[in-house]
């Protein structure tokens, strides 16, 4: 768990991933929150079911890397956004980030104070060498983010920019 100014960032474990997945207010109700009202994406939905859910059941991996990590509000107790990792640091020590913050927190800082509280975390963690994250050209709050963390744009496709984030360079 971490815990920055405004919120708590919580790993989720097997069980309240299957929760979660579900939409269904049985995560909020385990840990003691306040109903939010999560819509998944299609593309969670499929991350979850063929990449985040079988990650976190593989007792060979370490969990933290794989599984969503919930952020909520202390004011509010209320889940306001995630953030995962797509697995383990590879052998250059990369990893790479994806985030979302549930509509009705969107653009009040909490996304640049998650990223925040989660670089924090990297920092920490020995074999976390750089944070890498991509974002779609056309939605500049997500990059903002990742300007305001002290990330460079490193590329870009037709429709992403592509970033990353050295622990030596801050």
């Amino acid at each position: 768990m971490i815990e920055t100014e405004r919120l708590i960032l919580k790993p989720l474990t097997y069980e309240q991933l299957l929760k979660y997945a579900k939409c269904d207010n049985t995560l909020e109700a385990e840990l003691n929150l306040n109903k939010a009202s999560i819509t998944i994406s299609c593309e969670l939905k499929e991350a979850l079911e063929q990449t985040i859910i079988p990650n976190v059941a593989d007792t060979t991996k370490d969990y933290l890397y794989s599984t969503i990590w919930t952020a909520i509000s202390k004011a509010e107790n209320k889940m306001i956004g995630d953030l995962c990792m797509y697995g383990e640091p590879n052998s250059e020590g990369e990893i790479e980030i994806g985030y979302g913050t549930y509509d009705e927190f969107q653009n009040k800082g909490f996304m640049t104070e998650i990223v925040e509280g989660m670089m924090e975390w990297f920092k920490s963690q020995k074999k976390v060498r750089s944070v890498m994250a991509s974002t779609d050209k056309t939605n500049t709050a997500s990059f903002r983010v990742l300007e305001k963390n002290h990330f460079i744009r490193v590329g870009e496709s037709e429709t992403l920019f592509h970033w990353k984030f050295e622990m030596d360079s801050k």
